[in-house]
């Protein structure tokens, strides 16, 4: 970013209410007038998005993010973004009926657009996001019986999608993730991911039963579950979970063999640190989630203390 873009966001440069092109600061000590460029949200996603974020899902969900806001900023150009529009735009997310945690995953894409823009100099001030308090909520997760329950009737239906839930529950892949898991992907004992939500790869070790499952599959599709499409996969899942009598438990879902995936590492003792980058986690603070579900056995800290 230039000296002077800085200078400019250092004076906090306001853009006048006529809405010119123009913004009006002092610099040293004389009234200055400067005719500069203005962008809606949506031209600022066109000239950057392509760098910020990877082809896939996710951007998806960015773009249908960032189009939402130009939508509430009625199209709004601008070369400074204020604090009270910010504040305004997440009252307005909110009166929409958006939940503090999508508010969140909404200013984060928001937020990652406005600093590559001000660091290219596009606008020339930033404005504070502050992430909103979200309720922690239940997570649901499989018990042994139960799964052994639900994959005995996926199993029924079809022998591919109870391959692939195995698969889930034993690597806590994301169901997306697993279907675009290609065969040159799987070496040495472990899966390598590279098509994941927060862009980052990660591998991780198969369990024996995974290893029995991908040993005996016909390797001349590009991938174990690529040939799987999820809809029908959710559709014999919903369909499974009925047959067992638990239809209306509307969290019991695909997403859940993930949860029990990570609730399994964390009661067996794994400590979070691990069990955050086995399941790929930005954050420490989404592991966290799982936390409770530790053991906390502290009778073994006694002999670390003990003075012998």
């Amino acid at each position: 970013m230039s000296k002077w873009a800085d200078h400019l966001a250092k004076q906090n440069a306001i853009p006048p209410p006529d809405g010119n092109q123009t913004i009006s600061f002092t610099y040293g000590g004389e009234r200055i007038v400067k005719k500069v460029d203005t962008y809606t949200i949506s031209e600022l996603f066109s000239a950057h998005g392509a760098v910020l974020w990877q082809e896939g899902r996710h951007k998806d969900n960015v773009r249908s993010f960032l189009g939402e806001i130009d939508e509430i900023l009625l199209g709004q150009r601008f070369s400074t973004f204020d604090q009270e529009t910010l504040d305004g735009l997440v009252q307005a997310l909110r009166d929409r009926g958006n939940s503090n945690a999508t508010i969140n995953r909404k200013m984060a894409a928001l937020s990652k657009l406005l600093r590559k823009a001000y660091k290219m100099g596009n606008i020339y001030n930033l404005p504070e996001f502050r992430r909103q308090k979200e309720k922690s909520g239940r997570i649901r997760f499989l018990e042994i019986d139960e799964e052994d329950r639900l994959f005995d009737r996926i199993r029924f239906h079809s022998v591919e999608y109870h391959e692939l839930s195995v698969f889930l529950v034993d690597t806590g892949a994301r169901l997306g993730e697993a279907i675009g898991l290609r065969w040159n992907d799987i070496h040495n004992g472990s899966a390598s991911f590279w098509l994941t939500k927060s862009g980052r790869s990660r591998s991780v070790p198969l369990t024996s039963r995974v290893k029995d499952i991908l040993s005996g599959m016909d390797r001349r599709s590009p991938g174990p579950f690529a040939k799987i499409k999820q809809y029908q996969f959710r559709a014999v899942w919903h369909k499974a979970k009925a047959e067992i009598g638990l239809a209306t438990d509307s969290e019991l879902v695909p997403h859940t063999l993930r949860h029990t995936c990570a609730s399994r590492l964390v009661r067996g003792g794994i400590d979070i640190r691990r069990v955050q980058m086995w399941l790929g986690h930005q954050t420490l603070q989404m592991t966290m989630r799982y936390s409770h579900l530790a053991t906390h056995d502290l009778d073994v800290c006694v002999p670390v203390l003990e003075r012998r």
